[in-house]
């Protein structure tokens, strides 16, 4: 379950330990109010004495004074409470891994930061980390204002054009963890999906290299046929491919996208009919996409998805 109520990292606990602190004190609050305002209904409907219109007796000055008081006392105490929390989740640990997370709309950019350059990894819409470890994320935004938000390990961070933020949690067990846009970001807000892949710290080292080198050229001849088609058409202009002569960078990298779980952020799972559909009309699956429909021929549409699964 992706919630806050199911944290799987220590930033993940300390939110919602937050969150039931806060639930705990304001419902004990809610409750007093309502207790008071009963026995308030109940003392003046027993009272056989009319009230005095414009008289306020000096007890209930008090009792307001002191009420607001002690409204104050609490939510300075929260406030206390956020600040501490924040600043010590933020002063942990040096993170052993920087991974640069992007939002555009409706996609999410992974770079994987490197002293060596050319050792820099560039993927889309998966985060693979190393479970146990700490790991900083950069948050940037290329358009609009996005919201990044994995439920079950951390708070949420705004990502603001021109500004860049950072949020650093570990996932204390391999698995799963989804995370979304939590910041209205247009049509497809909704439809903007991330997935954080905590592996061993072997499984890990190992996707990197894997994920590192160029995916090898296809041997079987529709895929070949496929891979001639995608590099002389329009796709080669907004893809990357590592390894080949496609440098686009408008839309996501698709060097090893067959490996990925899913497509378009979330959207659908990554099979040949959903890629398919996908490539020969995106709007029709994700209205507002910036991806123009590929006029292709049927021919020419299978033999680029069947270059397309080759890139493991």
């Amino acid at each position: 379950m992706h919630s806050v109520f199911n944290p799987h990292s220590p930033q993940g606990r300390a939110v919602a330990t937050l969150w039931w602190a806060m639930l705990g004190v304001g419902g004990a609050v809610w409750i007093a109010v309502i207790a008071l305002m009963l026995i308030a209904l109940l003392r003046r409907r027993r009272s056989a004495e009319p009230a005095t219109a414009g008289v306020e007796p000096p007890s209930a000055r008090r009792a307001f004074v002191g009420w607001i008081a002690v409204a104050g006392v609490i939510l300075a105490g929260f406030l206390v409470y956020d600040f501490v929390l924040d600043r010590s989740l933020g002063g942990r640990a040096s993170p052993e891994l920087t991974i640069v997370v992007t939002g555009h709309q409706w996609w999410w950019e992974i770079e994987y930061e490197d002293s060596i350059p050319s050792q820099c990894l560039v993927t889309a819409n998966e985060i693979h980390v190393p479970a146990g470890q700490l790991v900083r994320y950069k948050l940037r935004a290329a358009d609009v204002i996005h919201s990044f938000w994995a439920p079950t390990l951390a708070g949420k961070r705004d990502l603001i054009p021109g500004y860049e933020a950072s949020v650093s949690f570990r996932a204390d067990t391999a698995g799963i963890y989804r995370g979304q846009c939590a910041e209205f970001c247009g049509l497809q807000h909704a439809q903007m999906a991330f997935y954080i892949v905590a592996q061993s710290p072997a499984d890990f080292a190992a996707w990197r290299a894997a994920t590192s080198a160029p995916s090898p050229p296809p041997t079987d001849s529709l895929a070949s046929y496929g891979k001639s088609v995608f590099m002389s058409s329009g796709c080669a202009l907004c893809h990357t491919i590592a390894g080949t002569d496609a440098w686009g960078t408008v839309g996501p990298t698709l060097s090893h996208v067959a490996s990925r779980s899913t497509l378009a952020a979330g959207t659908l799972p990554n099979t040949r009919p959903n890629l398919m559909a996908w490539i020969a009309n995106p709007a029709a699956i994700k209205p507002g996409t910036h991806m123009p429909a590929a006029l292709l021929s049927g021919e020419e549409l299978r033999g680029v998805v069947a270059y397309l699964e080759t890139l493991r």
